[in-house]
């Protein structure tokens, strides 16, 4: 891909959402659902299925802007955001299809997860692909 500059403000852009979002998740998962319409008791269940998937969300949304820093992780960046964005946006579209269309909120960032997981696959395909020396890998 020739301008590496934007596939790297691109990762870290997509990083950085991924740990805003998954920093709230896991830290003030009552506020942060809450300006979603969505009302959490203070349930220690409810509140231990919320905080895990915000810390997953977390460490993947460093391991994404990562790419932006380090060469080597730049690659694995794009392929995690591809299918870490991907896997959200389609599991929402899942849902909605189940369980009927939920507020305009969770809407917009169905349609987010997938562009920026759309977005992402093309960078994939554009990207040279890394060489492994010593190994065939392919």
């Amino acid at each position: 891909m020739k301008n590496l500059k934007s596939v790297k403000i691109f990762l870290f852009a997509t990083g950085m959402i991924g740990i805003i979002i998954g920093a709230s998740l896991l830290l003030i998962p009552i506020a942060f659902e809450a300006s979603a319409g969505i009302h959490l008791d203070n349930e220690v269940n409810i509140l231990s299925e919320v905080r895990a998937p915000g810390g997953t969300l977390m460490a993947a949304g460093l391991l994404i802007a990562s790419g932006a820093f380090i060469s080597g992780m730049t690659y694995i960046s794009i392929v995690l955001a591809a299918l870490f964005y991907l896997s959200y946006g389609l599991s929402r579209t899942i849902s909605i299809i189940l369980d009927g269309l939920p507020t305009d909120t969770l809407v917009m960032a169905t349609v987010s997860e997938i562009i920026i997981g759309l977005m992402s696959l093309y960078i994939l395909f554009k990207f040279p692909k890394p060489q492994y020396h010593g190994a065939n890998l392919q």
